[in-house]
């Protein structure tokens, strides 16, 4: 296999040694290193290609013995994937960018010449291994701009982050390397308490980054206060608001920090058991957890006497079947247990009572791969992050009609247009933004005119969204609230675990009336429906499902009732986006008659000969937008509570 590291397994001793010195830094490779994106993004924009490519050509070329290839997860930039890393000897790292497999050869090239292929570098990172000697520039790396230096970096803060897409997240020995078990060895090796180690996380003001924000020290201490025998840990890695993939990148990036912090969070709380419960539609973040853990039991990291101490702990994963109300911790413990994945009623607690009746600890992945950094740096470091009450990053999603897809890390108190605008760099095709939705179905939609508003969890709530898992959808002049209210409660019908009526019958009622509206049937007091049941289905409700699933059809009424009125009394959508209120037609001037759109109709609606003018049937139409979406000429227009004027016959295209 080419430039395959061999395994190394240390001795308790070993890690003594490296960790005691406070170096537990990567020295500068002694060959080339080129690493590969391989997380879910990559592997989805052509990784497997370019890693073939690179493969090939070291094989053919016989540069086995100077190049060390490798894999490596995603360094966030989604857009711009497959990315590949190249680090020589004494020179930065650079990044390159929308790799082809036609450009590996060039890449090679220009490294053996101390060089970069300018073409393709996005970015060089200087100290990415924490090294601090002297690197040699030269040629072209003066050109390249240092990572933070790109405006889709500038505004960002890595701390999650920090490893992503630039160490193999298959390689215990490169997590080590760069600080990695470092807070683990010094929780174990000082002879720090539970109680220290708590008091640590509850002195940073670290908060549960699932999306309720509750205090982690003070879940810590309910835990640990309980006199039991037997106590588990849960990572809660169910990971499934549309359009949130930060936990799956985490996972798939940086395994080793998520396992760390469960180690410490077991060791406070008294735990000897844990568990990861992650959907088993994330193949790719469960094969790399089961690996890190494998290799930290091989490490004496995980098991028996951790570090030569008397502390055991072990880990096992656990693999949803992708019900998002498992999310919800007492959901998530009746599905470990075995039994359908539905809430409890609370009190007790988890902390009290959670598996099978024992004290429970349950944090999402980001909550857990904050506590190595926290015990590294202080508690007094990670309050120097974010804002007042809101201490620390967070990681987002940021997707939908924005023109720089991806993830993004920033402090808390980041404000939204700081977010959407200059790291996303707006909409697409210069549309207007409208909004963003924010918390998967949980949360709400922000209008364009609160962009000014800074993201932490006691900020979105009093706009009435919340900051949830982390899931940014921008939506512009193209979208259209109703529809999205529609869509994202279509979502919580469908999850609803059906225990309680206000959930599973209330829910079912408001999509039926949104449905009603989107299709110009709606009556002018179903706004007032609406609002009446989402107050009743919030505070009725047995679970956080139930009690947040209408806020997006709250925010949509709040700030943009005028869409429902033009739906109800015009019979418009102005967006042109749902279905029954949205013609297609063909301008006669500008139909050349290629009869594409005849050819994609699902339905024949549309006439015309080759090299006549078409005609689309309005009877026939269903407005499903293919002839729309394949029409080269622009000859098809889209319109709603408007028409125009088409010919009733076939005229020939009369060419100039």
């Amino acid at each position: 296999m080419v430039g395959k590291e061999k395994n190394k397994i240390i001795s308790h001793k070993q890690l003594q040694d490296v960790a005691g010195k406070g170096l537990l830094s990567l020295q500068p490779p002694e060959k080339i290193r080129i690493a590969v994106g391989y997380a879910t993004c990559g592997i989805a924009a052509g990784a497997d290609a370019v890693y073939q490519a690179f493969e090939d050509f070291i094989r053919k070329e016989q540069l086995t013995d100077e190049i060390i290839l490798t894999k490596t997860g995603c360094f966030g930039f989604c857009k711009q994937e497959p990315f590949v890393n190249v680090v020589y000897p004494g020179k930065p790292l650079v990044i390159y960018y929308n790799v082809a497999p036609e450009e590996v050869k060039k890449i090679i090239e220009a490294t053996f010449q101390k060089d970069v292929f300018l073409e393709k570098a996005l970015c060089k990172i200087e100290h990415w291994n924490h090294h601090t000697a002297e690197l040699d520039y030269g040629k072209g790396f003066e050109q390249v701009p240092i990572w933070n230096e790109l405006p889709y970096y500038s505004h960002q803060q890595k701390v999650v982050m920090r490893n992503a897409g630039i160490t193999n997240p298959n390689s215990i020995e490169e997590y080590i390397a760069v600080g990695g078990y470092k807070s683990l060895f010094k929780v174990l090796k000082n002879n720090l308490s539970p109680d220290d180690v708590i008091d640590i996380i509850t002195d940073s003001g670290l908060r549960g980054r699932g999306g309720a924000g509750f205090p982690t020290g003070i879940k810590w201490r309910n835990t640990r206060k309980e006199n039991s025998e037997t106590k588990y840990i849960i990572c809660n890695a169910d990971e499934g608001d549309p359009g949130a993939y930060m936990n799956r990148n985490e996972m798939e990036s940086d395994p080793h920090m998520i396992i760390e912090g469960m180690i410490v969070g077991a060791y406070a709380v008294g735990a000897s058991s844990g568990y990861i419960y992650i959907r088993a539609e994330y193949p790719l973040a469960i094969n790399r957890l089961q690996r890190a853990i494998e290799q930290a039991r091989e490490y004496g990291l995980l098991g028996n006497n951790i570090l030569g101490t008397d502390f055991s702990f072990d880990i096992k994963i656990t693999c949803g079947a992708g019900a998002f109300v498992c999310g919800e911790e007492t959901a998530l413990i009746a599905s470990l247990e075995g039994e359908a994945g539905r809430p409890r009623v609370r009190p007790p607690y988890p902390s009290v009572s959670g598996l099978w009746q024992n004290p429970t600890n349950i944090n999402n992945v980001e909550t857990w791969c904050n506590v190595p950094v926290i015990i590294e740096k202080g508690a007094e470091w990670f309050k120097t992050l974010g804002s007042q009450n809101n201490a620390g990053t967070k990681v987002f999603s940021l997707v939908g009609n924005v023109n720089k897809v991806g993830l993004v890390e920033v402090e808390l108190g980041t404000h939204i247009e700081t977010i959407v605008c200059e790291i996303g760099a707006c909409g697409i095709d210069d549309n207007k933004i409208k909004a963003v939705q924010t918390g998967g179905p949980s949360g709400g939609c922000i209008p364009a005119h609160l962009f000014d508003t800074p993201v932490d969890y006691d900020n979105m709530k009093k706009v009435g969204s919340i900051m949830g898992s982390g899931g940014i959808v921008v939506l512009d002049e193209t979208s259209c609230m109703v529809d999205t209210a529609k869509y994202f409660l279509n979502f919580s019908v469908d999850e609803s675990c059906g225990k309680c009526v206000p959930c599973r019958e209330g829910l079912k009622h408001m999509h039926e009336i949104l449905d009603r509206i989107t299709k110009g049937k709606g009556k002018s007091e179903d706004i007032d429906l609406l609002k009446v049941m989402s107050d009743t289905i919030k505070k009725t409700s047995l679970c956080g499902l139930g009690q947040t699933a209408p806020n997006p059809v709250i925010t949509t009424l709040q700030y943009f009732e005028n869409e429902y009125i033009q739906h109800i009394e015009e019979k418009v959508c102005e967006a042109k986006v749902c279905r029954e209120l949205t013609s297609f037609y063909i301008v006669a001037d500008k139909c050349t008659g290629c009869t594409l759109c005849a050819k994609h109709c699902p339905v024949d609606a549309i006439s015309g000969q080759a090299k006549y003018i078409h005609v689309i049937d309005q009877e026939t139409c269903i407005s499903c937008s293919s002839c729309f979406n394949v029409c080269p000429f622009d000859a098809i227009v889209k319109l709603s509570g408007e028409s125009i004027d088409t010919p009733e016959n076939p005229i020939p295209v009369v060419k100039k």
